[in-house]
């Protein structure tokens, strides 16, 4: 390598090294200008602790208004429970009772056309009495017997029963005494007539029985 090459190489070395001498200087110098002093750096410090307590603060008022609207919401939804319970209760009641009443309305007409068999076939024709008249009350007789069947599956269905009376001890939960007997062969309390059938729905007693109870004389 001549002399003039080495004299170029070192001139550009030394170009070089100035300007990275340069640039550290500068460096240094905008990293002084940014460092903050001390009473700059505890002022933003506290302004920070300030900024923190008030978020807290805020925070925490968020917080306990949440929990009052939290309760607000329970106690609401509370309420309505309950009032949705008790309006199904009422709704519940009418339908039993409205079906009760309709029940009953049945067995009324049940017993009207019980009355109407039975006196049908008690029937005796007169001296005077004519076959067609015999033959037309045999046939309402029929008729009856029909609609009787037809109303005991309608109720049935409904899950009406007949309540056993006759025959059985008096039980004053289930059957009204109308009448006494005095049937000296027949134990004492003991139902030995029945003027309405009583009937029960479900599990619960719809129409109690009137019955007569035996009671001999002296007892």
């Amino acid at each position: 390598m001549d002399e003039a090459t080495k004299d170029q190489l070192t001139a550009r070395f030394r170009a070089y090294l100035d300007s990275a001498d340069g640039a550290s200087a500068t460096d240094a110098g905008a990293e002084d200008e940014s460092v903050p002093d001390l009473f700059t750096l505890l002022a933003e410090v506290a302004a920070l602790k300030n900024e923190v307590k008030l978020e807290s603060r805020n925070l925490k008022s968020a917080l306990e208004e949440f929990r009052g609207l939290y309760a607000t919401l329970r106690e609401a939804n509370t309420r309505l429970a309950d009032e949705q319970a008790r309006s199904r209760e009422q709704e519940q009641q009418l339908g039993q009772q409205a079906q009760k009443e309709l029940l009953l309305d049945l067995l009324d007409l049940r017993d009207r056309l019980q009355a109407g068999h039975d006196q049908a076939v008690r029937f005796r024709p007169g001296r005077l009495s004519n076959r067609g008249a015999v033959r037309f009350v045999a046939s309402m007789a029929e008729g009856m017997v029909m609609n009787l069947r037809r109303l005991d599956e309608t109720l049935l269905r409904r899950g009406v029963r007949p309540l056993a009376a006759l025959g059985q001890p008096f039980d004053p939960h289930t059957m009204h005494a109308a009448e006494l007997a005095n049937d000296p062969t027949q134990d004492k309390g003991l139902v030995v007539g029945e003027l309405r059938k009583g009937f029960h729905h479900q599990d619960r007693l719809l129409r109690s029985a009137e019955v007569v109870v035996n009671r001999p004389e002296g007892e």
